[in-house]
């Protein structure tokens, strides 16, 4: 479920309060709000991001050793086994604990990639894979779990690649070669089924090394990291991209316009994963492509809900940011928190119709039956012919409450007007049979 509107803005605050004191060198405490942040929203990349910025800044100049990494080899297995037992989110408290004792204990890391996987948190997952395999890029466990990230999200070429770092590891040196192999023949296959849809590109990398050494030379240089995460996305090399506008927000004190740049990206890539998991349960349909694509589906909608929420906040006078929100909040089955926006919506005169609309339904989930009738009723009054599709909604919603209420009179003329229109929506004709039976 979507976070409230409270959580979300205590979480907020939190989060500004630990860059505030990031930049200020106050690490320990940057830390603990950062930690408070990603335990309360794990599926946040922002709220990530700024923790594993601040332990890094920490640990700099220091070597791992101690306790802490002889106990580092059982916090993968105690995260696991908080996971199997369904408590993921504990799984992510508990191994936040641990990496603030030892922020480069890898195998703590890889658990708690494997707990935002359990919890359907797609982008910080491969946030704590980027994280493990900069801290140990030689290390088979951890190259096969970031191969494995990669082939999910059809990246094959980083799919190979983790496997290419390993391949001359005696210990997995065939396992590798096979890995290689498939994941090629893979890649063919992807490829061979999307070349229509992809535009002839220079295979020359020169532009885009033009825009790395621009970039490095000038990292507040927001345009060329704008021009850089083009030609990577173009490359499919997704995850490269966010970590250049990841790295120019940083650069640029976190200016709005970077990080709203930042989050429509995401949201783009967001919704090709979809459609790419989509496209792969249409090829075979397994148990583990379903659930793939049902928490790719859940990650989006969040990542949708977090980005509109700070936009309605950011632009109160702005109706389409309210409304792209309730839409979301209704999709999460947040109704209560739905109606709310839709209501700041409401007073839109272009959008009338159809947020009555929405709103009876959400009025409908929650069993508030009268205002739910009374905001079809308004639906009906606003929606003409040009919104025909959902004239109809409104019609058989309306209708089928009114006969649900008993109401015999208002489900025949709501029912009998959808008829006219179109006799073949959903199972009218049978709703209608049913009403002249009852009457007889």
């Amino acid at each position: 479920m979507p976070l409230s509107p409270a959580e979300r803005s205590r979480l907020s605050k939190c989060y500004a309060t630990g860059n505030d004191n990031l930049k200020k060198e106050n690490y320990d405490y940057a830390i603990e709000l950062f930690t408070v942040c990603v335990s309360g929203d794990p599926g946040s990349v922002p709220y990530l991001q700024g923790l594993l910025e601040a332990l890094a800044k920490k640990q700099a100049g220091k070597k791992a050793g101690g306790l802490s990494s002889l106990l580092a080899a059982g916090s993968r297995g105690s995260l696991k086994r908080l996971i199997a037992t369904g408590k993921p989110a504990e799984a992510i408290k508990t191994g936040l604990d641990i990496l603030k004792k030892n922020p480069v204990d890898t195998s703590c890391l890889l658990g708690l990639a494997d707990a935002c996987e359990a919890l359907g948190c797609i982008e910080t997952e491969g946030l704590f894979l980027r994280r493990t395999l900069d801290l140990a890029p030689r290390d088979p466990a951890v190259n096969k779990q970031c191969a494995a990230y990669m082939e999910r999200l059809g990246q094959f070429n980083q799919a190979i690649a983790c496997w290419q770092r390993i391949a001359e590891n005696k210990s997995v040196k065939e396992e590798a070669q096979r890995e290689i192999a498939r994941l090629s023949v893979a890649k063919t296959r992807h490829d061979l089924d999307n070349r229509d849809k992809k535009s002839p590109q220079s295979v020359e990398q020169s532009p885009v090394e033009a825009l790395r050494k621009r970039l490095a030379e000038t990292p507040a240089d927001t345009e060329a990291a704008f021009e850089l995460a083009d030609a990577l996305e173009r490359e499919s090399m997704v995850a490269e991209a966010e970590k250049v506008l990841s790295d120019a927000l940083a650069a640029s004190g976190n200016d709005l316009k970077v990080r709203e740049h930042l989050e429509d990206r995401q949201l783009r890539w967001a919704k090709r994963k979809v459609l790419l998991a989509e496209k792969q349960l249409e090829a075979e349909d397994t148990p583990r492509h379903r659930e793939n694509l049902a928490q790719l589906r859940q990650t989006l909608l969040k990542q949708e809900i977090d980005v509109y929420a700070a936009r309605s906040d950011r632009y109160p006078e702005n109706a389409a940011w309210k409304y792209e929100l309730a839409l979301r909040l209704k999709t999460a089955g947040s109704y209560a928190e739905a109606i709310k926006q839709f209501q700041g919506v409401l007073l839109d005169a272009r959008r009338k119709g159809v947020v009555a609309l929405e709103l009876g339904e959400c009025f409908q989930k929650i069993k508030q039956y009268p205002l739910a009738m009374r905001n079809y009723q308004t639906a009906l009054e606003h929606l003409g012919e040009r919104e025909l599709e959902l004239r109809k909604r409104a019609l058989y919603r309306a209708g089928v409450l009114a006969a649900g209420l008993k109401d015999r009179d208002a489900a025949q003329k709501h029912l009998s007007e959808l008829a006219e229109l179109d006799f073949g929506y959903r199972d009218v004709a049978s709703r209608l049979e049913k009403l002249a039976a009852d009457a007889v």
